[in-house]
């Protein structure tokens, strides 16, 4: 499962690192405990062109009667999402990259959930894999999204037992491409990043509340 992350990283260095020709986005500021039902930063491609701008977490499928499904379609299983009609039709047609520096997740004790901030390399910017989707309730039209996981790789499980589909750079700009539609190539895209490209370190458990999003959610325990 993926359900919180942070986007810290200046925007500069986003628009140059995804090669982004274009964003929407009115207003750009660092983002340190990020959480379902929110605006969040991602990255599409059309008109030949990567466009930035801002989704909501949790995917409305456009056949949905009403909104509230989006809160159990915040993460899509990569392994199932070429079978389930919540994802299959966005997997062939509308992929967009979620932009991150970090993402929480919290190991369990036999007394306690410690939070953890998931980091790759030396806290450098990454995309998760994601699907989006437009949704109309006969008012306006609402764009959302779903961040993909799969199955933790050896670092991550002894964190926990799931873990985001991180795209290597290749497989960025596979992902994003319309044309692309196969099922074994997309199949190919989403495998679990290397453990030697992940560390990780224990955070205040401020960010148990989305209610919390100031820079003390991502600094080490013992560093405040």
């Amino acid at each position: 499962m993926c359900g919180r992350f942070s986007l810290t990283t200046e925007l500069d260095v986003l628009l140059e690192r995804f090669q982004i020709d274009q964003t929407s986005m009115d207003e750009y500021i660092p983002r340190f405990n990020i959480a379902p039902s929110q605006q969040i930063p991602a990255v599409i491609r059309a008109n030949q062109m990567n466009r930035m701008g801002t989704l909501r977490w949790g995917l409305i499928p456009f056949w949905a009667k009403d909104a509230s499904i989006s809160n159990k379609l915040i993460n899509a299983r990569s392994e199932t999402a070429q079978e389930k009609a919540s994802f299959k039709h966005a997997l062939k047609q509308r992929r967009c990259l979620i932009l991150s520096d970090g993402f929480y997740e919290w190991k369990r004790t036999k007394d306690q959930k410690i939070p953890m901030r998931i980091q790759i390399r030396k806290g450098e910017p990454f995309a998760m894999a994601g699907l989006w989707e437009k949704w109309n309730d006969g008012d306006k039209n609402h764009y959302t999204c779903t961040i993909l996981t799969i199955e933790a790789n050896e670092f991550m499980k002894e964190i926990h037992n799931r873990m985001p589909v991180i795209l290597t750079r290749d497989n960025e700009r596979i992902w994003l491409d319309n044309i692309v539609s196969d099922s074994e190539i997309l199949s190919s895209c989403m495998k679990p990043i290397s453990s030697k490209e992940m560390n990780a370190y224990e955070v205040s458990t401020l960010v148990n509340s989305p209610r919390n999003e100031q820079p003390e959610c991502i600094a080490p325990v013992g560093s405040l």
